[in-house]
């Protein structure tokens, strides 16, 4: 009987199936109710007493290469049924098809602009350093410039903080790379503020950075006037106004006519029909010297823009708080650009 036993056991480790039929006639002979298992088990009985271990862990080990083999190939006949059902010359519907968030869509095109022009992209960290985020850039402790960005820290420490600009990724950037550099840093940055309409405590923003020998603010203007045509238009205009950043010196506030055609126009204007997009000027000597950068003999300059409020005059967004509530009647009228 053990003989028998172990002829069986050969049979079942050289078996392959060759159909899903042949699997399930297999499974039968061995394991239904009449199978050759269920009479092994019933001769048990009438095997001498000094056999029956062995005999039992014969049927055992014959048992489970019989389950082994069923679940080794019954699910590659089932995949393989399931392929054979494709029409693979049906048309395929569209409908279900997603769509890129519109801050990804306008991230991607500031990003594909600044390309052309010679800009790579860095990254960098969102849990930041105080030398990175803020030190570095001119912002030493206790500086006033400090409580214009309400900073997210990392369980009261003081050293550890939620980045509240990508100007931290510039620094990492200048500190392992020689000029000339041209960069981009997009990125989510994060500020203590209250949620409005207007304000969020996370955001997206983009950083430009350009530093060579004889790098002059000329330079800075028509970049920005390339960035605006691209994205707004041909006709575009701009307009820089004086305005301050402990990075950069002089500093300014690059505007865009956006005109007074109606309403909203007047609205977001605040009737003048100049709206403010982003924030510049050449970069500051001491934050040269700190990133290890000869200010002597290299100047740059630096630009910042949100990139939701890029977004928000784009499309026509009146609410910062719908690129985050992910409600799908809103993405859903970004699937078709």
């Amino acid at each position: 009987m053990l003989e028998k036993v172990q002829e069986l056991v050969e049979k079942v480790e050289g078996y392959v199936p060759k159909s899903e039929e042949d699997l399930n006639n297999f499974r039968i002979k061995y394991l239904g109710k009449r199978g050759l298992l269920n009479n092994l088990f019933a001769s048990f009985k009438k095997i001498p007493n000094e056999q029956k271990k062995e005999f039992g862990a014969s049927i055992n080990k014959l048992k489970n290469l019989v389950q082994e083999k069923i679940d080794t190939y019954i699910d590659s006949f089932e995949e393989e049924e399931l392929v054979n059902d494709i029409d693979l010359t049906k048309p395929i519907g569209l409908d279900g098809l997603g769509s890129r968030h519109p801050i990804s869509l306008v991230r991607n095109q500031i990003v594909e602009i600044f390309n052309r022009i010679g800009f790579i992209v860095s990254e960098g960290p969102e849990i930041e350093g105080d030398w990175h985020n803020f030190s570095a850039l001119n912002l030493p402790q206790e500086h006033p410039a400090r409580d214009m960005q309400d900073t997210f820290f990392i369980q009261t420490n003081p050293d550890v903080l939620l980045r509240t600009h990508t100007s931290s990724v510039q620094v990492r950037y200048m500190e392992n790379n020689k000029p000339p550099i041209r960069t981009l840093s997009p990125g989510r940055v994060y500020r203590n503020e209250a949620i409005s309409a207007r304000a969020h405590c996370i955001f997206h923003q983009v950083e430009g950075l350009y530093i060579d020998e004889n790098v002059s603010f000329a330079d800075l203007k028509q970049t920005l006037l390339y960035f605006a045509k691209e994205m707004f238009g041909e006709k575009t205009k701009i307009r820089l106004r004086p305005s301050y950043f402990p990075f950069t010196e002089p500093s300014a506030e690059l505007d865009i006519y956006w005109g007074l055609k109606n309403d909203s126009d007047y609205r977001i204007t605040k009737g003048t029909g100049w709206l403010e997009i982003l924030g510049c000027g050449m970069v500051d000597p001491n934050v040269l010297e700190n990133c290890k950068i000869d200010s002597k003999k290299y100047s740059g300059f630096a630009f910042g823009m949100g990139i939701e409020r890029i977004a928000m005059l784009k499309y026509g967004v009146n609410d910062l708080r719908l690129f985050f509530e992910n409600d799908v009647r809103f993405l859903k009228q970004f699937s078709l650009i």
